[in-house]
């Protein structure tokens, strides 16, 4: 059996945890930031999880990455 391709996008930009969460970054901070306030541009900086239905798309998508 032939190794599955990870997908190039999703490498960059999601990362699994130790208990097999997956993290990924929050959307919203590149453009349009002077309508937003200061404490909602502070907050998008942090991390989030992916949601758990979404969670076994994007682990298939990464196979390789622990």
């Amino acid at each position: 059996m032939p190794k599955q391709k990870s997908h190039s996008g999703s490498k960059k930009r999601f990362d699994v945890t130790g208990s097999g969460r997956v993290k990924r970054a929050q959307s919203g901070k590149n453009h349009k930031t002077g309508d937003k306030t200061r404490k909602r541009k502070r907050n998008l900086r942090q991390t989030a999880f992916v949601n758990e239905t979404q969670e076994s798309t994007v682990k298939n998508l990464i196979p390789y990455k622990k």
